[in-house]
């Protein structure tokens, strides 16, 4: 079994290999490792292979270099605008001017050392929190999957997709149906009777992403959804959010994981604000 710091010795190697200035494969190897460790988990079973993570790594940073403007998709109205958006907590500042424009059919990922504020952020869009300063503009009709706390541990998932239904009016076949569907394309069948504290932590998540989509928003807020999520769940979870994008849906999704930008629209990058 190859050991974490052979894995990221590795990548080092391979980036370097694939064209990428040595003092900068060795920065993104480090930040891997330390994503990892944050994660709790082994660096080879969170990315894979270190070939095929540089390979990706590489791709991202060509892309991202020339730009993403994928063809063929329409974008819809706006859905969600941040302007100079700023956060203070009495003397400290954890967000300061963030601007974003998102529209329906578009995805934006934010990202950002731990502490950055991208859950406060994520927040502030999902209005659970006001921000300090700056203005917010988003659409009525918003899904939300915060990072903690997002079900209710002794609630089944039936009974959690009637509450959240109802709130939109829907009846408990309609949102219980719905639920199902949903769940089954990241790859769970909810089972009766199971209430939520029984579930593991990666299917209490993909509960977490169902009740976010279950009444169809045109906004889709997630905060590092994927916590728990085997590879094959990681990847249904991607597929379910270009379903979203491609249905007419914005989505704003908070990562760590390099590869994700691939396929985004708009990038967020927080910096780590210690003014006090």
């Amino acid at each position: 079994m190859t050991s974490p710091h052979e894995w990221g010795a590795r990548l080092t190697e391979h980036l370097t290999d694939a064209g990428i200035d040595a003092r900068e494969a060795h920065r993104l190897a480090a930040d891997s490792l330390a994503e990892a460790e944050d994660a709790g988990q082994d660096p080879a079973a969170l990315y894979g292979p270190a070939v095929t993570y540089a390979s990706t790594i590489a791709h991202t940073i060509r892309a991202a270099t020339v730009g993403f403007a994928p063809l063929g998709r329409v974008r819809g109205p706006v859905v969600l605008r941040l302007s100079q958006v700023t956060k203070r907590y009495r003397r400290r500042t954890v967000l300061r001017g963030v601007d974003l424009t998102l529209c329906g059919g578009e995805v934006a990922a934010v990202v950002g050392a731990n502490g950055s504020g991208k859950s406060t952020l994520l927040n502030i869009c999902a209005g659970v929190t006001r921000a300090t300063g700056g203005t917010v503009e988003r659409s009525p009709r918003v899904g939300y999957a915060p990072q903690q706390h997002g079900v209710a541990p002794l609630l089944t998932a039936a009974e959690h997709f009637h509450l959240f239904g109802a709130v939109h009016g829907m009846s408990g076949r309609e949102s219980e149906a719905i639920g199902a569907q949903l769940s089954q394309q990241l790859g769970w069948r909810p089972r009766p009777h199971v209430i939520a504290a029984h579930l593991s932590g990666g299917t209490q998540q993909k509960l977490n992403v169902v009740l976010s989509e279950l009444s169809r928003p045109d906004l889709i807020l997630l905060d590092e959804p994927y916590q728990g999520f085997d590879q094959d769940s990681y990847i249904d979870f991607w597929d379910q959010v270009y379903k979203w994008r491609d249905a007419g849906a914005g989505v704003l999704v908070v990562t760590h994981l390099l590869h994700d930008l691939e396929r985004v629209d708009h990038l967020v990058e927080l910096p780590r604000v210690d003014e006090s």
